[in-house]
């Protein structure tokens, strides 16, 4: 007997042909089973119209052995819903095989070493494997559509018929956009409301890449860890047959070839600073209450101890300035960042690196100005293990205002310079646009110091490669005239040109 599958992964389909001929006492070496459009010379046993079926299966023969009218295991019928996407033909030949041997054969259920059940078994998994490599490997890529508008397009080879399967997970996944999934054999697409299929798509109408993947690109270059590559299991993860789609590929080797460099590059770096845990402060070292600091170490100690403000709690320590008293030149940054936080320095993270690099072109040595910050502690958010610098609030610089002002009563410096707009507030007391007023001194504070406005180093860090030389020689140009006092015969002619 002849048994036809319109759709090869019609479940329902291959249930009601397969209770017919178990009830019929058909068995299963008599029944061919096949898959696609019916031929002219087909005679199959259930071609015929839809009642004569139906008609068929609601009157079977008394004859039906009655073990057939046992259920089988709930476990059997979600094994069915899995092996019936795969795509070795012999499939449903052994899916009814199994349901004949489990309606005669009650003890298959408890036999776990059965070939025939081991075999549908390893089906199944090879379909998960395959519904798993799908939601991991497909790339979508952004397309303007004249019509909908944006779309997001991706092109994938499943191993087995899993389209239709695994589309309910992208829409949960994707929902807010409209995507499409074209493969081979089965296309999906989502409006944003309901999923629709069609036909198989060529390779052809796979989408050109779009600017998001250079960022992906980007983006995984700089998180590959070359001290964690394992290239044989990354093979069993991510085989080579599905290279060619992923964009990423062409970086894999690459970046192998380079990893044993690189990982003896970590290897050779200095050691990062040890985060120190607070220390209990003596209360007996620490200025009387409302009373200022007379001394930088007190300042320090009492800084420390701050409360005034959240941050406080969450740093490791209060990092106070450094240099010497009596400086010309106080240069006041915003607050420390990771590094300067877990060091109890300030400007010794990438910001002060670059920091240091103008100045010794300049020929401005370091330790002959006093540096410090407008606020005296990290603030930060949790990214995973990585702590990520977050811009102090009005109210938080306010606190540690009067910090500020002790440092600079203490330094007595000569001239300020505050990098950024953070340090250009706490000094001048009111907003500045840095842009507007970078580059000249202003007169405005009680003290009559005058302060110089320029850009933070970090600022630049954050700008584009194609912007960054331009940026940096304005600004270094910009601490060349702060590096004069203001009222010098230099800083005259500076000011004036």
């Amino acid at each position: 007997m002849h048994v036809r599958l319109d759709n090869p992964v019609d479940l329902d389909a291959f249930r009601r042909h397969a209770r017919q001929l178990l009830a019929s006492g058909v068995p299963p070496d008599h029944v061919e089973w096949s898959e696609g459009p019916a031929s002219e010379a087909s005679g199959d046993l259930f071609g015929g119209a839809p009642g004569e079926a139906d008609a068929f299966e609601l009157a079977p023969p008394p004859s039906m052995p009655s073990a057939a009218r046992h259920p089988v295991p709930a476990s059997f019928v979600a094994l069915c819903a899995d092996v019936i996407l795969h795509r070795a033909p012999q499939r449903l030949a052994l899916l009814y095989r199994l349901l004949w041997r489990l309606a005669h054969e009650p003890a298959l259920r408890h036999d776990p070493l059965d070939a025939d059940m081991m075999q549908a078994q390893l089906m199944a998994k090879a379909v998960h494997r395959d519904i798993h490599k799908m939601r991991a490997f497909v790339r979508f890529t952004r397309v303007a559509d004249a019509e909908v508008g944006e779309r997001h397009v991706a092109w994938f080879e499943p191993d087995h018929r899993i389209v239709e399967a695994n589309a309910p997970f992208f829409a949960r996944r994707f929902a807010q956009m409209r995507w499409a999934i074209l493969t081979p054999e089965r296309c999906v697409e989502w409006d944003g409301q309901a999923l629709s299929f069609r036909e198989g798509a060529n390779r052809r109408e796979k989408p050109p890449p779009d600017a998001g993947e250079q960022l992906w690109l980007t983006y995984y270059e700089h998180i590959f860890n070359p001290a964690r590559l394992k290239l044989a299991m990354m093979r069993r993860e991510m085989p080579q047959r599905y290279w060619h789609n992923l964009p990423e590929a062409a970086l894999i080797q690459p970046l192998a070839e380079a990893a044993g460099a690189r990982s003896q590059s970590m290897i050779d770096a200095p050691a990062t600073p040890t985060r120190r845990i607070r220390a209990p402060m003596p209360l007996h070292l620490l200025p009387a209450s409302g009373a200022a600091p007379a001394t930088l170490d007190e300042l320090r100690m009492a800084a420390h101890a701050c409360r005034g403000c959240p941050i406080g709690a969450l740093a490791t320590q209060a990092v106070c300035g450094e240099g010497p008293v009596g400086a010309r030149h106080m240069l006041v940054g915003e607050q420390p960042g990771d590094q300067e936080d877990l060091a109890g320095r300030p400007f010794v993270g990438p910001a002060g690196q670059l920091l240091d690099r103008a100045m010794a072109q300049l020929g401005w040595a370091r330790d002959s100005v006093y540096l410090a910050n407008a606020v005296k502690h990290f603030k930060y958010e949790l990214r995973g293990k990585r702590r990520i610098h977050k811009t102090a609030a009005q109210r938080e610089a306010e606190a540690c205002a009067h910090w500020l002002d002790s440092e600079i009563s203490l330094v007595r410096p000569q001239a300020l310079v505050a990098l950024g707009a953070t340090a250009a507030r706490a000094l001048l007391g009111r907003p500045v646009a840095v842009q507007a007023e970078r580059g000249a001194w202003v007169h405005e504070r009680a003290d009559g110091l005058p302060v110089f406005v320029t850009l933070h180093p970090s600022a630049l860090l954050r700008l584009p490669d194609g912007e960054r030389a331009e940026a940096y020689e304005r600004w270094r140009a910009d601490l060349a005239r702060a590096r004069e006092a203001p009222g010098s015969p230099s800083a005259s002619v500076a000011m004036a040109a």
